[in-house]
């Protein structure tokens, strides 16, 4: 499960990266614009990847 959701935040940052650099939502352009059932299933997901992650921001760390 946590690579999974790492791997949703990596393509959403990366979704945010060359948006940022070219304008360009590769995610929309992808799966056929925005709107469309499989981006908006993709943008959930990598939302939903995205609150869970934050547990590894406040969480208790371990240390090796």
């Amino acid at each position: 499960m946590n690579k999974f959701v790492l791997l949703l935040v990596i393509i959403g940052a990366l979704n945010w990266g060359i948006f940022g650099l070219f304008q360009i939502d590769l995610i929309a352009t992808l799966f056929g614009g925005a709107s469309t059932l499989p981006s908006r299933i993709v943008y959930t997901l990598v939302g939903l990847a995205g609150i869970y992650a934050i547990r590894y921001l406040v969480g208790d760390r371990e240390t090796t």
